[in-house]
Order: structure tokens, then sequence, then C-alpha cells
């Protein structure tokens, strides 16, 4: 019996816009209201990106530290920042948000081509992003944008890096890295150490679309948000975030799968309460 379904919410990335998405959230206001309503329907930790005002990325800590306190202000939400920020930020300020101490972050496990850009992660960077993750007792999400990732973020284990139960994130479908299919979705779930955790990040519709149907009959689980695909339908964009998530709520309801509340998704994470 496959364990309840985590869902992950990530409500603003760095790359999709107002234009793109009229109802994407920008200020610290905006995305703990956003991630308030898609808890409501169903998700369990919050993918959290910041945005200065006038709608770019960034990194800083005093922006995060504003939106994680009006997210926790809301609902009790699991809040996992970014390390990954946006193509071409430095370390110093891709791991800002580490030293406020949130339950989760996520750690890119290698360098990929992603988009026009190039998303660089050496194994030094990874390790020093692993340590100082640890140093601060947050738990990593190893996020694999191709199938050597998955090597890596298994040394990174090795090296004591991180604690079990260990969590991998596989995104599919970034132009220039793996593509979504189900076929790499389950090399990807074989290739894992056993007894891990792990969560189907599908870039666009057509992807979600294959993939998220996949991962809930796989036993794995389902990230949704503006920051992955707009898309709630073909040629629908979604109001909301909770619109997303409902939508993977309610495959899980189709499949007779129960959804992880936010206790349950620190069980099966190993995270203790704040």
């Amino acid at each position: 019996m496959p364990k309840p379904l985590i869902i992950t919410v990530a409500v603003t990335g760095a790359e999709t816009t107002r234009e793109q998405c009229p109802g994407l959230p920008i200020t610290p206001e905006e995305i703990a209201d956003d991630a308030a309503r898609a808890f409501e329907a169903g998700a369990s930790i919050l993918h959290l990106h910041v945005r200065r005002d006038d709608g770019s990325p960034t990194q800083d800590k005093d922006i995060f530290a504003k939106a994680i306190e009006l997210v926790r202000a809301k609902c009790p939400i699991l809040i996992e920042v970014t390390t990954g920020g946006a193509a071409g930020m430095p370390d110093e300020e891709r791991l800002q948000p580490v030293s406020l101490k949130p339950e989760m972050a996520s750690l890119d496990c290698g360098s990929c081509n992603f988009g026009d850009e190039v998303l660089l992660n050496s194994l030094p960077q990874m390790r020093a992003y692993g340590k100082l993750m640890r140093e601060h007792g947050v738990k990593p999400s190893f996020e694999c944008f191709d199938l050597g990732h998955i090597n890596n973020a298994k040394m990174m284990i090795d090296e004591g890096f991180a604690d079990p139960p260990f969590h991998f994130s596989f995104v599919m479908g970034v132009p220039g890295a793996l593509p979504a299919t189900i076929k790499n979705l389950r090399f990807m779930v074989e290739d894992i150490p056993e007894d891990c955790l792990w969560t189907c990040i599908a870039i666009g519709g057509k992807a979600s679309t294959l993939l998220h149907p996949e991962a809930i009959a796989l036993g794995g689980h389902v990230r949704v948000g503006f920051e992955d695909n707009i898309y709630l339908g073909k040629g629908s964009i979604a109001s909301s975030n909770a619109d997303l998530v409902a939508k993977v709520a309610g495959m899980a309801k189709a499949a007779g799968r129960d959804l992880a509340n936010v206790d349950e998704a620190r069980k099966q994470l190993g995270i203790r309460a704040l």
C-alpha cells in the first residue's frame, strides 16, 4: 500500500511572469495568501522562491524571512527554500535563505543546460551547500535534472551530507535536460537507493498530464505550481496554485490514494516539528 501522497506546491519560481500568468504571486503577502489556499487544497510542502517588487527573482534573505513569517502565520505547511535561485546567481546569493533554518531546501545535484542558459552545480558547490544545510539542520531535497545527477546525490549521501530518509526530486522536461517521459521517470525511480522518498517535478502542461498520474501510481509524490506549469488544462491557464493542487488531489482520490497532511509529511520525511 503506497504511503499518503505528499503534494509540494511551487507557487512562484524564478522564470514565470505576470504576463504569462496573471495569478502569479510576487510579493511576500501574495505568496503567503496563495500558499495558504494551496495548503487548504491539499499541499503539505511549499517550495519557496521570492521576488523583488518589480517581479525579478532574488535570494535576498530578508525577503525570504518576511515571506516565511507570513506563510507560517497563515498555515502550518512545511517550507522548502530554493538554493537554485536563478541561473547565473553566485553561491553566496543562492545560499542566503538556508540560514533562516527552514525545514527543507533544494540541493541541485549537477550542472545542465537550462533553456538558453546553463545551471552550474559542481561537486565542490554541492558539498558546500550540503555542509551549510547540515550545519543549520535543514533537510536537503536532492534535485536531479538528469540521470547522472542521481549518482552525484548518492555521493553526497555516502559522504554524510544528509540523514535518512533521503528525498529526491526528479525535474523532468527542462529544455536541454532530461525529457519528460514515463520511461525516464521509471529509470530514475529504479536508480535511487531503497526506502527513499521521491517527488516528480514535470515542467509544462503536457509533461504534467503524462507524469503526475504515473508518479501517483508508482508510489511517488508530486510537485505542482506556477514555477513548473501554469496550465490547468489544454489552453486553460490556472487562476491560482490551489487549482493545480486540487487537480492532483483529485487524481490521487481517483487512484485510491490518500493525501498526506503536514504531520504525515513530516513523519515520512523524518522532519521534527518546529
